[in-house]
C-alpha cells in the first residue's frame, strides 16, 4: 500500500494527479480550503479508488499538521506529498496590492514549507517522495509577474535545497515546472477547444506516476514540462 497527500487536490493539476495515482492503486488524500470542494472532488475520484477529502489551508501550519494526522489515523503511513496548492496575482509592481503580494508568497512559498514541515518525519519513515509544483515562471520572469515570479523562483530554489537536505534519509524531492496547463488557475475556466494545446491535468498525473516509478538510485530533482506546440 502507498499513500499520497495532494494539497489543492480538488481541481486542475491536483485533481489530475489524484486520479492518476488512484488508478495506480495509491490511497489518496486531497485537501481544499473548503470541505465542500474536497467532498465534491472526492465523489468523482472515488470510482478510481480509496480517497480521503480534507479541509485544510496551506497558509495555516496547524491545518497541515491536522491533515497529516487524519491520514495517519486512516491509513497509518504517508509515502508521497504533492505540494500543489497555489495562486496567482498579476499586476505591475506600482499597482500591486500589498495584501495580494503577501497572499501569493504565503500560499506559493511558505505554504509549501508548511506542508513539507508537517509531513517530513512520516516521509522519512517510508523513504517517500516529495513533489512541489513550481512553474516555468520559477526561472523565467515577465512583466506584471513580480509576486508570482518571486514565489516560484523561491519555490524552485527552496525545493532544490530541501532535496539536498533530505536525500540522506532516502527521501526523494522533485520540483515540477510546468508551462501552460489547462486548469482552473487564476479563475480560468478550462475549455476543451481553446485549451486543447495546453498541458492537461492528466498529463501532469502521468508525469508523477512515471517519476515515482524511477529506480530508487535515480533522483529526478527538477523537471521542466511545456506544451509541445504553443498556441499562435
Amino acid at each position: 500500500m502507498k499513500v499520497a497527500l495532494i494539497t489543492g487536490g480538488s481541481k486542475g493539476i491536483g485533481f489530475g494527479i489524484a486520479e492518476s495515482l488512484l488508478k495506480e492503486g495509491y490511497k489518496v488524500a486531497i485537501t481544499s480550503r473548503t470541505i465542500a470542494s474536497a467532498n465534491q472532488a472526492a465523489s468523482q475520484l472515488v470510482a478510481h479508488g480509496d480517497v480521503l477529502a480534507i479541509e485544510a489551508d496551506v497558509v495555516d501550519f496547524k491545518s497541515q499538521q491536522d491533515a497529516v494526522n487524519l491520514i495517519l489515523e486512516k491509513w497509518g503511513q504517508l509515502d508521497v506529498l504533492i505540494a500543489n496548492a497555489g495562486i496567482g496575482h498579476f499586476a505591475p509592481v506600482d499597482e500591486l496590492d500589498i495584501n495580494l503580494w503577501k497572499e501569493t508568497i504565503d500560499t506559493n512559498l511558505t505554504g509549501v514549507f508548511y506542508s513539507i514541515k508537517a509531513s517530513v518525519e512520516e516521509l522519512k519513515k517510508t523513504r517517500g517522495h516529495i513533489f512541489t509544483i513550481s512553474s516555468l515562471a520559477g526561472t523565467n520572469f515577465f512583466a506584471g509577474g513580480s509576486a508570482y515570479n518571486a514565489s516560484k523562483f523561491g519555490l524552485t530554489g527552496f525545493t532544490q535545497s530541501v532535496m539536498l537536505d533530505l536525500r540522506k534519509y532516502g527521501v526523494k524531492v522533485s520540483t515540477i515546472m510546468p508551462g501552460s496547463v489547462a486548469s482552473h488557475f487564476n479563475d480560468h475556466q478550462p475549455d476543451s477547444e481553446n485549451d486543447a494545446w495546453k498541458i492537461q491535468p492528466e498529463d501532469m498525473g502521468k508525469l508523477i506516476v512515471d517519476l515515482l516509478a524511477m529506480p530508487a538510485r535515480t533522483l529526478p530533482s527538477k523537471v521542466e514540462i511545456r506544451p509541445t506546440a504553443p498556441k499562435g
